[in-house]
């Protein structure tokens, strides 16, 4: 069954002596929901996600998806964190079809709308809250659904009551629910926090040495309010696994008496039998490996070359929208320097796009032949349809003319019906013409291909063919970030620091291109600490294999000149996060995660334990990274699932940036400060 937002029935029976008299009832009743229906819906985190929010909109009612009614009309109105929970999930489309005909921030100027009622979907803030005071006060809604996407304290409901009496809307105020959907699906097996004030939760949040212990409290009850919600639209309480000594640990220790407490009210409890039957969680509890951004610093400064995680790394790409800035070319442009932009659009990479859920995890090279051969395909489907339609044209009592037409009308009509698809894939081939285009430029003006190439040796241990100090003082071969990340990683993965003397020649090379080196002083500070704490190192060994610098999508005609690029092909290794999963999901004995501390959020005393008492491997996990993740590490977990028949793996993350948006960070950041 599907876990049921807490409604919070607000009872007004007026007031004595200036005090309101305000009966508050929690009640934990569920919907039955049928089993088919809610296994159906279940199949994901996304579609969990988004049937609630479907529910919400339908006054919190069950949405009947094939419903003949006309829906109810309705406002929708959000402040920003519910318009980023809702905007990957749900396209205006979705939303009018469900009856929204407005959807408005909720701090925006409104005008009443008296014979419509409004559906609030908000944080219980205290801004927020008097806001929604005041629009009780100036009649502005028939009637007020009002939906919190955490759970709203006892001290903000009664403000809300105060307002709605001294209003006299207490009629007017239908329905308040708890939703618990704090957290942002991006895809079927991937979530992130927060997107709003994501600097709370940020890695240079959680590790600036000057942050006090109540400031930590705080960032940490964030994102443990944010996962609490996730596990109670997922259905399930976890096995927690993470290690120790780390804002990891603080996280799982916080979660787990979160979800004690929870279990151990009956009543109230958001985890009652009933919920967990049906879905991807249906035989065994998930395992939760929770783990701290500090155990791996080179993935998310690593230039990677698959499609997604290229989108994201160099173009503008957030909550599933890229925008992008048409090119004016780079004639005047100096060697290695970024093209010149102008005129941005934006475009939505959704799961209905067929292409991106294909190719999203390929790599670039196969990316751009893929839309070549999709173009190509379009353009003969193009020219059958303008051929029959010539044919259709023929006039005359030519016998042949008439054959011909009795033999294609057929044709033709089956063409005409497949219109409307034939445009969609037109328009899904120009929007991957022009991201991949963008993404090509990049590459081609940066050498990102030969950073991977470099990288991936340097990773894996692999005797490099070029020294690093020539690449660095090579003025075509990309920007001062691009070389500053790849000293990094070097850095990093050196199982031995460099002399002095080495890393002041390196020092002087990066500064002359232009480089600051604040973040060499702060990995300099985490590689000693990293030293001390016995953090993995270890990146595989195994590399990419390049395929020469052509390839096939250089044919003549082709919408993508590759020339120079290499055609690099992916070999699977685990990084750092996915062989931690895999050791703790496998049960496998390891150094690395022996110590590793168990919690059960079921067992009726928590204990401070290393010893997991489940001993089969699991079937279902969920890795989540406190202090920031990234496509490349998601990726790499799509890619190790993909040979393990019947497990399901989900990603998340406190926050997701690209390695320009984490080195800001570093730079702000340069003393280590472990919690």
């Amino acid at each position: 069954m599907l876990p049921r937002p807490r409604p919070l029935g607000l009872c007004f029976r007026g007031s004595r002596g200036g005090h309101v008299i305000l009966w508050l009832c929690l009640p934990t009743v569920r919907w039955m929901v049928g089993v088919k229906m809610a296994a159906a819906a279940a199949a994901s985190i996304r579609e969990r996600q988004t049937v609630a929010l479907k529910r919400m909109l339908n006054f919190n009612v069950p949405h009947v998806k094939n419903s003949t009614g006309e829906p109810v009309w309705k406002v929708l109105i959000y402040d920003r964190f519910g318009q980023d929970i809702i905007s990957p999930l749900l396209s205006v489309k979705e939303l009018r079809d469900m009856g929204i005909t407005l959807h408005l921030l909720l701090h925006s100027d409104r005008d009443p709308i008296p014979d419509v009622p409004a559906v609030y979907f908000v944080m219980p803030t205290e801004e927020n809250i008097d806001r929604m005071c005041q629009d009780l006060r100036n009649q502005l809604y028939e009637s007020y659904y009002l939906n919190f996407i955490s759970a709203i304290s006892r001290s903000k409901l009664e403000d809300i009551a105060n307002a709605a009496l001294a209003a006299s809307a207490v009629t007017q105020v239908a329905k308040v629910f708890d939703q618990y959907l704090n957290f942002i699906t991006l895809e079927d097996d991937m979530f992130v926090l927060c997107n709003q004030n994501k600097e709370l939760v940020s890695y240079r949040a959680i590790n600036r040495p000057d942050i006090t212990d109540t400031e930590m409290e705080t960032v940490m009850d964030t994102i443990v309010d944010s996962l609490f919600c996730f596990f109670v639209t997922l259905g399930a309480v976890p096995i927690i696994r993470c290690s120790r000594g780390t804002a990891a640990e603080m996280v799982a220790v916080k979660l787990d008496k979160k979800l004690r407490e929870n279990l151990r009210d009956a009543r109230n409890s958001l985890f009652t039998g009933d919920t967990l039957g049906a879905g991807q969680f249906s035989f065994q509890r998930p395992l939760l490996v929770l783990v701290d951004r500090n155990i791996d610093l080179a993935t998310p400064l690593h230039h990677t070359w698959t499609y997604q995680a290229l989108v994201h790394d160099v173009l503008d790409f957030h909550l599933n929208r890229v925008n992008l800035e048409e090119s004016s070319g780079v004639e005047n442009s100096p060697a290695g320097a970024r093209p010149k932009r102008k005129n941005k659009k934006s475009y939505d990479l959704t799961p209905v796009d067929k292409f991106w859920q294909k190719h999203k995890g390929s790599p670039f090279p196969e990316v751009a032949e893929s839309v070549q051969q999709e173009l190509e395909s379009y353009r003969a489907q193009e020219d059958e349809v303008k051929r029959l339609k010539s044919i259709m044209g023929l006039e005359g009592e030519d016998e042949g003319a008439i054959s011909m037409l009795s033999d294609n009308t057929a044709k033709l009509t089956s063409a005409v019906s497949s219109l409307p698809e034939l445009l969609e894939k037109k328009r899904l081939i120009d929007l991957h013409t022009n991201v991949a285009t963008a993404v090509l430029e990049h590459i081609k003006a940066r050498k990102l291909d030969v950073y991977f190439e470099y990288e991936e040796k340097i990773m894996s241990k692999t005797t490099l063919d070029k020294s690093l100090l020539d690449i660095i003082s090579d003025p075509d071969a990309g920007t001062p970030e691009d070389k500053m990340r790849l000293f990094l990683i070097y850095y990093i993965s050196a199982q031995q620091a460099p002399s002095e003397a080495d890393l002041e020649q390196y020092k002087k090379a990066l500064t002359d291109a232009g480089c600051n080196l604040n973040p060499l002083q702060y990995i300099k500070q985490w590689k000693a600490f990293a030293k001390m704490a016995s953090a993995p190192a270890s990146y595989g060994n195994t590399t990419t294999k390049p395929m020469g610098l052509l390839s096939r999508v250089m044919n003549t005609g082709s919408q993508f000149v590759m020339e120079g690029v290499k055609n690099l092909v992916l070999k699977q290794q685990n990084l750092p996060v996915t062989r931690i999963l895999d050791n703790l999901m496998e049960m496998k004995s390891n150094p690395e995660t022996d110590d590793y501390r168990y919690f059960d959020p079921k067992m009726l005393r928590g204990n401070d334990s290393s010893v997991p008492r489940n001993k089969n491997p699991f079937q279902e996990a969920i890795v989540f990274v406190v202090g920031g993740g990234n496509y490349i590490e998601y990726q790499n977990l799509v890619d190790y699932i993909k040979g393990k028949q019947g497990k399901h793996i989900l990603y998340g993350c406190s926050e997701l940036f690209n390695a320009t948006q984490f080195i800001k960070q570093v730079k702000c950041t340069l003393l280590l400060c472990f919690s």
